[in-house]
């Protein structure tokens, strides 16, 4: 099964995320910054990032935007996940590499719907 990496630097949205994915069959990994997030990708080749936009350091934008501009990480799809719900944020998410803009809360089904019709279009962006 794929696996997904969730980025996210509160440890309950975490293990929400990550429960939710699991009991479907998903391999998950955990970063709690950008800076966590772009080492282990470039280590891991996670097939799916769900990244979250608000965290200390790097934020969800700047490493969104490394990963697409990285050789090594580019194909990894992210969909960016986060309380930040105004449209600027999500055209500004997509600018930034994202292929897709989920505001939270996000139910374990929503999440697990957008991680499978992510990864069965190949990351591809609908835009």
């Amino acid at each position: 099964m794929a696996l997904v990496m969730i980025v996210d630097d509160s440890p309950t949205e975490v293990h929400v995320m990550r429960t939710a994915l699991e009991q479907q069959g998903f391999e998950t990994v955990a970063a709690a910054d950008g800076s966590e997030c772009l080492k282990l990708a470039r280590e891991m080749r996670p097939d799916l990032i769900l990244m979250d936009v608000v965290m200390p350091g790097v934020n969800g934008f700047q490493a969104t935007r490394t990963l697409a501009r990285d050789p090594a990480t580019k194909a990894i799809p992210v969909v960016m996940i986060s309380t930040k719900s105004q449209q600027t944020d999500k055209i500004w998410g997509l600018r930034q590499g994202a292929v897709d803009f989920l505001v939270k809360p996000v139910s374990a089904a929503a999440l697990v719907a957008k991680a499978r019709e992510v990864l069965s279009r190949g990351g591809d962006s609908e835009t």
